[in-house]
């Protein structure tokens, strides 16, 4: 501990712990907690915590060769081109990811990594392209939608649009979003075809579809490894505060899901698993890019693509990191905008549009970072970490795409409920204040889209206080709800809508 004493008292009386604001650095604004051994814990429990390989499902760049649809186990060709498109995106996610978090860090000093989010994958996937190429418009079409949504982002970054859509919100909608960013790989919850959503964790054979269980819910072993190793035990690590609680349960439920001849491998002996081990057994491999990437403007829809993309992406987006930032205690409590927004911002915009240009959809600051920053991370050395180990996972892609979903769920959930406590400032006493935040809560983990929970809890807070501040005025304050005077005050807080800067 003397060794690591000294090195944290060195990095932080150097240049880089002044840049970074590590604490002992005598910057003014130094941010209290911060050391240099905590901050490479924390963004390695950032790293090791990303799963985001759901883009495959489109299909890519894949061609049915018999009709217009190819369900999974009809076409070898077509699985096949499937199992390439899924190894591209694992080097694509890896190299765009290293990029994006690496610039956040150094640019931006905030303490969160950047990769192609799982709600706006799922978007990307199912809503625009579609399962296996049958949505609005192909892959190609919705790369050159996401090109140019990066642009956009980053001219309204620049002019200070995004920060001040944050800061107009009410504040019980913003706290919502924080309290409702959550999701977890575990299997607990599937689908029902009777209740909609249902208990899930039933083995492969027991799924009449995938994610619907027909029987045998909650009989699988991954999931009670996930909940237990995963889980429990990283839970009783951080109780006796031991450090890299969360990067320690990661590791070991990987390490137990690894070998073959088990219940919980990750590897079964089947078609997809044999895959799965060979390309695993690699272990150093560079995977060139075949699948993915080449876009175009062909169709009008990509047009339609474009504005869907923008309205989701910059609620989905913005709310992710300014929760990251208010999580990591960097909002200014007068402002209500985080330490260098204008910049993290523009190194969010431009790394969508980098993101496109090698096939994957829009990268954002991913909610995982709350494990890195749960660890004790501060400041952008967690982001750079974070992006260092992205760029060594381009070479060690086999280990890293073999880190099953049930290995990272617990420590979501873990975070999740950190992250909940942001529901104790919200105003539960004005019922105008109380359903939209509800609404927004609720929303996010349900549909898995941040953005659907902001827009609800937006269009719900303009109804339920517009229509009472309408006839307010119209009767000349002689009508108004009995208990106004417990609602919260909207506000603008101070500050310009532009930069400083500009």
């Amino acid at each position: 501990m003397r060794a690591l004493d000294l090195l944290n008292a060195h990095v932080a009386d150097s240049f880089v712990g002044r840049w970074f604001r590590l604490e002992g650095s005598g910057h003014i604004k130094e941010r209290i907690g911060s050391r240099f051994t905590t901050e490479i814990r924390a963004g390695i429990t950032t790293w090791i915590s990303v799963n985001a390989q759901i883009v495959s499902d489109t299909g890519g760049t894949c061609e049915c060769p018999t009709n217009d649809f190819c369900p999974t186990g009809t076409n070898a060709e077509y699985d096949s081109c499937v199992g390439e498109v899924r190894n591209d995106l694992i080097t694509t996610t890896a190299a765009i990811s290293a990029l994006s978090s690496f610039l956040m860090g150094l640019l931006a000093n905030l303490p969160v990594g950047m990769a192609p989010g799982l709600g706006l994958n799922a978007y990307f996937a199912y809503s625009i392209v579609g399962l296996h190429g049958q949505g609005i418009i192909s892959y190609r079409e919705a790369l050159s939608a996401v090109f140019l949504e990066g642009w956009i982002f980053f001219v309204l970054s620049l002019l200070g649009l995004r920060q001040w859509l944050v800061r107009i919100m009410p504040q019980s909608l913003v706290l919502a979003v924080g309290a409702g960013i959550a999701s977890g790989g575990l299997g607990v919850i599937g689908g029902d075809p009777v209740n909609f959503v249902g208990l899930g964790g039933c083995r492969p054979e027991d799924m009449s579809m995938p994610g619907f269980c027909s029987h045998g819910v909650l009989r699988s072993p991954t999931m009670w490894l996930g909940i237990f190793l995963g889980g429990f035990l990283t839970v009783l690590l951080m109780l006796y505060r031991v450090r890299g609680a969360i990067l320690i349960g990661i590791f070991l439920t990987s390490i137990v899901s690894w070998p073959r001849p088990t219940a919980v491998t990750y590897f079964p002996h089947t078609t997809a698993g044999d895959a799965l081990f060979d390309f695993f057994k690699k272990v150093v491999t560079f995977h060139p890019l075949g699948k993915v990437g080449n876009y175009n403007y062909g169709k009008g829809k990509v047009w339609y693509a474009l504005i869907t993309f923008l309205y989701v992406d910059i609620l989905d987006t913005t709310g992710t990191l300014y929760s990251m930032a208010k999580f990591a205690g960097l909002r200014d409590p007068v402002t209500l905008d985080f330490e260098n927004s204008t910049v993290a911002y523009c190194v969010d915009a431009f790394s969508i549009s980098m993101g496109a240009l090698m096939g994957t959809s829009p990268v954002t600051a991913f909610i995982e970072s709350a494990t890195g920053i749960s660890e004790g991370g501060k400041t952008g050395i967690t982001a750079m970490v974070t992006g260092l180990c992205f760029f060594i996972s381009v070479f060690f892609a086999p280990i890293f795409a073999s880190i099953p979903s049930w290995a990272t769920g617990g420590a979501l959930i873990i975070v999740g409920s950190l992250m909940i406590r942001n529901v104790r400032d919200i105003n539960w006493d004005y019922v105008g204040d109380a359903v939209p935040a509800f609404l927004t809560l609720i929303i996010i983990p349900l549909s898995y889209n941040i953005a659907y929970g902001v827009i609800a809890g937006i269009m719900s807070y303009l109804i339920l206080n517009g229509i009472p501040w309408a006839i307010s005025r119209f009767t000349d304050g002689r009508i108004v709800p009995p208990n106004i005077e417990l609602s919260e005050e909207w506000t603008v807080p101070p500050g310009s809508i532009l930069p400083p800067w500009m």
